[in-house]
């Protein structure tokens, strides 16, 4: 159905004359007339009557206005729907406990009217990457382990997060009352991180960080949840697991759980956010603008970082 007709139509029928109709689109009233006319020739009825004063509906007219107003709003949607700018900026947080989903959430609470659609898409950076470049989502957040020249050509990256480590443990636990724990400390005691599947960007890093400081990180069990985790370590005097500093974890109050910083040499878990270098939606940019106000570089000596988060990962 010609959409221009049907605005016509709706025009006209608002407008009670031809003549209303030609002067709010801008139009010849010969030119609506002819769209009118077109109009009723492919539905095979009389919309308008004419009278002294104008136009008037038939039957068949005021039976087609409501659906006609209809086509015309799902028209609009679907162009708004990939027109940059009008449409959701859509972003992959990974998942909705972690540093990027907090640091989104503080970014709408600054700009509420700039529209986003959040997403978890469950999968690697490899796989991640891949939607970003088929339009799928606008960015996503990953630690990216490869220089920049090894990734595709649309691709852009830039570290926005350097997510400290803490350890969470339950009241009976022999470090629940430390203010603060060294990575030779943690040595003695096991973390458990169940789930962690092997090959993923975030089990090479806790490979790298178990080595680097002689770690056992027992990532054995099936996965529960993390409420179920969380209920686990409480109960437990032996139990760890790590989280990261800009992470949301909540628990009943009764689980007096504890989460203290790891320091000398602090952990750093390095996030960059992935995007399209010829993606123009406005709210990008200012997106990529924010996340660069909030980070700060930490003193280099103070922090552990795998080998590949020693380098830049920027490609701008």
């Amino acid at each position: 159905m010609d959409l221009v007709a049907v605005r016509t139509f709706v025009a006209a029928a608002d407008g009670g004359q031809f003549q209303e109709a030609a002067a709010a689109l801008s139009i010849t009233q010969q030119a609506v007339s002819k769209r009118i006319a077109a109009l009723e020739n492919d539905l095979h009825v009389r919309l308008f009557t004419r009278t002294a004063r104008g136009v008037q509906l038939t039957i068949d007219g005021q039976a087609f206005l409501p659906h006609a107003r209809e086509l015309l709003r799902v028209a609009q949607r679907a162009d708004a729907s990939v027109r940059p700018g009008r449409r959701a900026l859509r972003v992959d947080v990974v998942n909705r406990r972690i540093a990027p989903a907090v640091l989104l959430q503080d970014f709408y609470r600054l700009h509420p009217g700039i529209e986003l659609d959040v997403v978890t898409l469950n999968a690697d950076v490899d796989a991640a990457m891949a939607a970003v470049e088929a339009g799928t989502i606008d960015a996503t957040f990953h630690a990216v382990t490869v220089p920049a020249q090894r990734l595709p050509g649309s691709i852009r990256t830039a570290r926005v997060i350097d997510d400290p480590h803490q350890v969470l443990v339950g009241p009976g636990h022999a470090l629940a009352n430390a203010r603060a724990v060294t990575p030779a400390q943690l040595a003695r005691h096991r973390i458990w991180m169940p789930g962690m599947a092997p090959g993923t960007e975030w089990a090479d890093y806790y490979d790298e960080l178990a080595a680097a400081f002689g770690l056992t990180i027992d990532v054995v069990g099936p996965i529960f949840g993390n409420e179920a985790l969380l209920a686990e370590i409480a109960d437990s005097s032996e139990l760890a697991t790590l989280v990261g500093e800009g992470s949301r974890y909540l628990w009943p109050d009764s689980y007096d759980l504890r989460r203290i910083p790891v320091r000398d040499p602090t952990p750093v878990y390095p996030m960059s956010m992935i995007w399209r270098g010829d993606n123009p939606h406005p709210a990008l940019a200012k997106l990529r603008a924010y996340l660069d106000s909030r980070r700060t570089e930490a003193p280099g000596p103070e922090v552990w970082l795998p080998r590949w988060g020693r380098r830049s990962a920027s490609r701008l």
